[in-house]
């Protein structure tokens, strides 16, 4: 009896997520390697210049990283002087990350080719099929969490 056929690879969406990441992600690399930070630090402080002063479960919560992963990078920002940490002001537990002046100067100084990358990438694909991959994309991230059965 003939089995199934497996996905062919080309139609793998975990595949096909990878291919897309490593397309977007290549050229912010070479920018970020210039930049003298990794792409979880410039998630992390580009985060922190959206949102503002953050617990760091938001921080890990919103920059797609887990929490003893973000505990060791918040380590190395706050060593480049690129974030802060305050005392939470009503739970001595707990803790407050802001970006500081020097964090806030590398996304500026970064930001022109920041937007230029993404022009090359709206311009290459299209403004409408990027907006619609970006809104699939986040249709897809509210799904359910839990794994069917």
């Amino acid at each position: 009896m003939n089995q199934p056929r497996p996905t062919e690879t080309n139609r793998s969406l975990p595949i096909a997520l990878l291919r897309a990441r490593e397309k977007v992600m290549g050229p912010i690399r070479n920018m970020l390697s210039n930049a003298g930070v990794t792409e979880q630090q410039w998630r992390v402080l580009r985060v922190l210049d959206e949102m503002g002063t953050l617990d760091p479960t938001e921080i890990a919560d919103r920059s797609c990283l887990l929490l003893p992963s973000l505990t060791r990078i918040l380590q190395t920002l706050e060593g480049k002087n690129l974030i802060l940490r305050e005392p939470h002001p009503t739970d001595r537990r707990k803790q407050q990350i802001s970006i500081s002046k020097s964090g806030r100067q590398l996304i500026l100084d970064n930001m022109e080719e920041s937007q230029r990358l993404t022009a090359w990438l709206r311009d290459e694909f299209g403004q409408d099929k990027l907006d619609a991959l970006l809104d699939l994309l986040n249709e897809l991230d509210q799904l359910d969490r839990h794994t069917p059965s």
